[in-house]
């Protein structure tokens, strides 16, 4: 790549594995041979995660069975430790990084015993203090998604990771603590070092007209953070949209079959799609450039051939006023001494066409 910006891809594997660690290698290797970054699974005991009569979102009810409660549906899509163990192995044999979403504290201290050194936060827990700070304490780099959030729950979220990530022994949590935290510059210069915002609309897929990823600005100015996005749409182009705009991460879920039963898959990449996506995205960086204007190679060998020059509009004596068109090629007089010449008589004789050299 060069110089250029790169943005780093995450194929979002998530639970579309319906809880079969055959499809989850799989899933490993689409992701790997799409050119993604990583690949990304999600780390849950379901009795930690939600009660035994916490209702399914909408989205849910509409690719699952509608019978199913949330704490059954999740229940059937835990992996357990030899399968983390597993797909680990498997994608550092592909090549491809391994990256998990934790959703309790014993979720994380296992993927803290894998050994995996950045930590993906999903939406939901933004405003789970408590984990974030678990997560600030233990993980290296944290990956922070924001959807559902307002700038403000965005601000407070990154206080407690900012003190997690700076607090001394004994320092008491709370949100003044935080406060400070996010105020000061080291907990300004420890999330520059070790935190990427994302954008995200949590909706399954998102509407288009819910993206809104100028947010993404919104935050970059606000808190002077690398920005990604987390993308829910159908299609590849928001996600190709968002890195043009300067997303530093892009994340999209990834499926071996839309069809599938499962809450993901209809709004999930199959993997033909991922890999179009990622090359798309790599264009797109390529073609972004380094801002400054002026003439790249391949203009230069087409420069003369577009641009033209003065020629005289018809046959003419010396001593005759000059007529002038302005014709290809440009490698005579620049048209911008067309009035200068336009009133002179020329010097000798010239052909129709041929170019002015008064």
């Amino acid at each position: 790549m060069g110089t250029e910006p790169r943005a780093f891809l995450v194929a979002e594997a998530g639970v579309n594995h319906n809880g079969s660690l055959d499809t989850a290698k799989r899933l490993v290797d689409a992701a790997a041979a799409a050119g993604a970054d990583a690949v990304k699974f999600q780390t849950f005991r379901a009795e930690s995660l939600v009660t035994r009569d916490a209702p399914k979102a909408a989205y849910q009810k509409r690719t699952t069975d509608a019978a199913e409660s949330q704490f059954e549906m999740i229940k059937a899509l835990e992996l357990d430790v030899p399968a983390h163990e597993a797909l680990m192995a498997h994608a550092a044999a592909a090549g491809i990084e391994f990256l998990s979403t934790p959703f309790d504290s014993e979720s994380l201290k296992l993927l803290q015993i894998l050994g995996l050194k950045t930590i993906k936060v999903s939406s939901g827990d933004l405003t789970n203090a408590p984990f974030l700070l678990e997560i600030a304490r233990s993980a290296e780099r944290v990956i922070l998604s924001t959807g559902m959030s307002t700038l403000e729950e965005v601000e407070a979220a990154l206080g407690v990771l900012a003190f997690g990530f700076t607090a001394r022994a004994g320092e008491e949590p709370g949100r003044a603590a935080f406060e400070r935290a996010f105020a000061s510059e080291t907990g300004r210069a420890a999330l520059a070092l070790r935190l990427v915002v994302l954008h995200c609309t949590s909706e399954y897929p998102a509407p288009f007209d819910e993206v809104n990823l100028r947010a993404m600005d919104t935050m970059a100015e606000a808190f002077g953070l690398p920005v990604g996005y987390s993308d829910h749409t159908t299609g590849i182009h928001v996600a190709i949209a968002a890195v043009a705009r300067g997303a530093t991460l892009i994340e999209k879920h990834l499926t071996l079959d839309r069809s599938l039963p499962g809450p993901d898959h209809k709004a999930s990449l199959e993997p033909g799609e991922l890999k179009a996506m990622v090359a798309a995205i790599r264009d797109v960086e390529r073609a972004l450039g380094d801002g400054a204007k002026r003439p790249t190679p391949a203009e230069l060998r087409n420069r003369d051939i577009a641009r033209k020059s003065l020629v005289a509009a018809h046959a003419l004596a010396a001593g005759e006023a000059l007529a002038i068109a302005c014709k290809r090629p440009g490698t005579g007089m620049s048209p911008f001494d067309y009035w200068r010449m336009q009133s002179r008589a020329a010097r000798r004789a010239y052909r129709a066409d041929e170019a002015i050299d008064e």
